[in-house]
């Protein structure tokens, strides 16, 4: 299984999209996450970091500006999804990586707070 260290730019991310409200509350995650077209599109109008900052998750070893480097996205480019953030959080506790499932926890009660 692959090691992945804790993306703080994704974090710090994620925070200014919650407090601007750039979230969706209600989304079925396998149906919105983002698929390879939708990253390479991204790409190809974005930069590596600005692609990075969408993963909570850096895999170790990997080479950065490569897809395999970035783990757990939480949105779709545009917006965080309370559902990536539980998936990200779910992932993350069942495969034991706890820096990633607490952020996402910490994201997550983050955006409960905003949204409440």
């Amino acid at each position: 299984m692959a090691s992945y260290a804790l993306n703080p730019e994704a974090v710090a991310r994620a925070e200014q999209l919650i407090d601007a409200r750039q979230y969706v509350v209600e989304s079925s995650w396998g149906e919105v996450q983002p698929r390879t077209e939708d990253e390479n599109a991204f790409l190809a109008s974005h930069s590596w970091e600005e692609y990075a900052a969408w993963h909570l998750g850096l895999t170790e070893g990997a080479t950065d500006g490569t897809k395999a480097r970035y783990a757990f996205v939480y949105g779709d480019f545009r917006r965080v999804h309370r559902m990536g953030l539980i998936a990200c959080h779910y992932r993350a506790a069942e495969w034991g990586h706890k820096e990633i499932e607490l952020a996402a926890h910490e994201l997550l009660q983050r955006l409960d707070a905003k949204r409440a």
